[in-house]
């Protein structure tokens, strides 16, 4: 594969105990084929394990993470996103991408947590939901989004994927918005 985004940086950002290792480890081995470098944020500093049993050395505390040094900031999903992610520091940081220009992602469930951002109000957004629980669907819904049932959902500079399925495609559209 051609390394055409050799200049782009990614911080992706993971809960430090169950994110969900396709919607990390897939999207991450895409793009570092295309040459993006990427590093991995989360709110504790060592390795990192996914509900898999993914390991994955964290770079960078979310704490000391300068938007700024980035193009990118996308959120993985998992069963621990909302318990570590869910707050007012991971909104700081959505907010402050969004006011560089920068390019912002969600995949899976992370999604509410940008809509808990608020950045989601009048936007075209996915998450996951399954038919025995939308509530993921209703709180994007009740924060203003515009819910499509799609694998991705690109609106401006706001990528979304619906989970683990998505996670390809996502990094795909990730690609090319960095272009």
């Amino acid at each position: 594969m051609e390394k055409t985004l050799e200049n782009k940086k990614i911080a992706m950002v993971i809960s430090f105990r169950d994110f969900r290792d396709e919607e990390y480890f897939i999207p991450k081995d895409i793009l570092a084929q295309a040459g993006v470098e990427i590093s991995t944020v989360s709110t504790e500093k060592g390795i990192a394990i996914g509900t898999d049993g993914g390991e994955v050395k964290v770079d960078i505390l979310l704490d000391d993470l300068r938007v700024s040094d980035f193009d990118a900031v996308v959120f993985i999903g998992g069963q621990g996103v909302i318990r570590c992610l869910d707050n007012n520091k991971s909104y700081e940081i959505i907010s402050q991408t969004l006011e560089n220009g920068k390019i912002l992602a969600a995949i899976c469930i992370s999604p509410i947590i940008l809509a808990n951002a608020g950045v989601l109000d009048g936007k075209k957004a996915t998450v996951w939901s399954n038919p025995m629980d939308k509530s993921a669907v209703k709180i994007l819904e009740e924060q203003g989004a515009i819910y499509q049932d799609e694998l991705v959902v690109i609106d401006g500079k706001i990528i979304t994927g619906n989970g683990p399925e998505a996670a390809e495609k996502f990094a795909q559209a990730l690609t090319e918005i960095l272009k």
